[in-house]
């Protein structure tokens, strides 16, 4: 088994946390486990200490990543890959191409499901068609002008990162302007999105297609005096508490909830896991997604493992069910002809 951690995007350290915390709770008596640390560079490399298989002529042998010797090889010759990679060059697609042409399984969505969920525009076009409510958006590519059809406050996002990095609560005209060109900073398109007030609610998917998904109880985000779910209240200690389930909300309402996130998972061609991010509205209780993450923070304290683990699955054990999940794919797809 290979983890593949780090990788380009602004989420590397949060990648490296959650990759660490993967490789500690994997049972050594199960898994011999390589870990491949991808540098802010783009530069692939086994981490030192690392215990190698051994090497026979896999087809990674060739593929075209900077690699130092011997990390390409011991890629094409593992049973799985888990890419515990965040945000662009890792969980948008990209790797999972090159896994794909290494024939090598792997945990999570496939190439398309992770392009999509990345680009949180397509995303909700998609989801819209499928029947499943979205915040309205607007968009905005280089050269458009900037405008906001949806008056004040909003948020300005860039469409394909992730962690709340580059992301403006804009309260005003004189604010907008600014925004969009810190989101520009990250990206080619830029969201305005309306503001949704209500509860921030998450509920965790596992699964492939067949047989359905399950989907975790929902946590509701208490930012704890932070204005919105920004980068500091995700990733600083005491900076959000998870309440599971959420206080007040009908049981109709957590049933809709994870509905939704099976819905929404499915509709986006998903498999392993996700979390599916929501704002149940005030003052009508109405459930509106906001983004689906193909590869959420990892670690045994992030969101999705402790939906999860008060739903009565812990973390080891959710791990074990990813790489048979990952295993029956690629087995699965390995009868199809081409």
């Amino acid at each position: 088994m290979a983890i593949l951690a780090g990788g380009r995007s602004s989420e590397h350290d949060i990648s490296l946390a959650s990759a660490r915390s993967v490789a500690a709770a994997l049972d050594p008596a199960r898994y011999e486990v390589a870990e491949v640390a991808i540098g802010r560079d783009g530069r692939w490399a086994l981490a030192a200490g690392d215990a190698t298989p051994e090497l026979g002529r896999g087809p990674a042998e060739t593929l075209p990543v900077p690699a130092e010797s011997g990390t390409l090889e011991t890629l094409g010759v593992v049973d799985v890959v888990l890419p515990i990679l965040h945000g662009p060059f890792g969980e948008d697609g990209t790797v999972q191409g090159l896994l794909e042409l290494a024939d090598v399984p792997y945990v999570g969505a496939g190439v398309a499901a992770s392009a999509l969920a990345m680009d949180k525009d397509l995303f909700k076009k998609v989801m819209r068609d499928s029947g499943v409510p979205v915040a309205a958006h607007h968009a905005i590519r280089d050269g458009d002008a900037v405008e906001n059809p949806f008056g004040y406050p909003v948020f300005v996002k860039p469409a394909r990162l992730g962690s709340s990095v580059g992301i403006s609560k804009v309260h005003s005209e004189e604010e907008l302007a600014p925004a969009v060109e810190l989101a520009f900073r990250h990206d080619e398109k830029v969201l305005v999105e309306e503001f949704v007030a209500g509860t921030e609610v998450e509920v965790g998917v596992l699964g492939n297609r067949v047989p359905p998904p399950i989907a975790s109880l929902p946590g509701q985000i208490d930012t704890l005096g932070h204005e919105w779910y920004d980068f500091a209240s995700k990733y600083d200690e005491g900076g959000m508490e998870l309440l599971v389930p959420p206080p007040g909300l009908a049981q109709e309402t957590v049933e809709l909830l994870q509905r939704r996130a099976v819905e929404s998972f499915v509709a986006s061609e998903c498999e392993g896991l996700a979390r599916v991010d929501f704002f149940v509205r005030e003052p009508d209780g109405e459930v509106v997604l906001n983004e689906l993450n193909t590869m959420p923070g990892f670690t045994a304290t992030s969101v999705w493992a402790r939906l999860f683990e008060a739903s009565g699955l812990g973390y080891a054990e959710a791990l074990d069910r990813l790489v048979e999940l990952a295993l029956e794919r690629h087995e699965r797809r390995s009868k199809l002809e081409y």
